[in-house]
């Protein structure tokens, strides 16, 4: 599975970090920053799936491989 992330609907509210650091962390401004390019590791697949369902603006999006 990867992340998909659209910056230009993001608003900051860092849901995604919060649940997933392993899988985001954030800019200077607050925007959500992909931390894995490519491939979720399995062991983090339910984290980045979690912080997909919890962000308000559906920024993220679970794609399969």
């Amino acid at each position: 599975m990867k992340v998909k992330y659209e910056r230009e609907a993001c608003q900051g509210h860092n849901r995604c970090y919060m649940l997933a650091p392993e899988v985001f962390d954030t800019d200077d401004e607050g925007y959500a920053i992909l931390r894995i390019d490519g491939a979720i590791p399995a062991e983090l697949e339910e984290k980045a799936q979690l912080a997909a369902d919890n962000c308000p603006e559906y920024a993220i999006e679970i794609v399969a491989d």
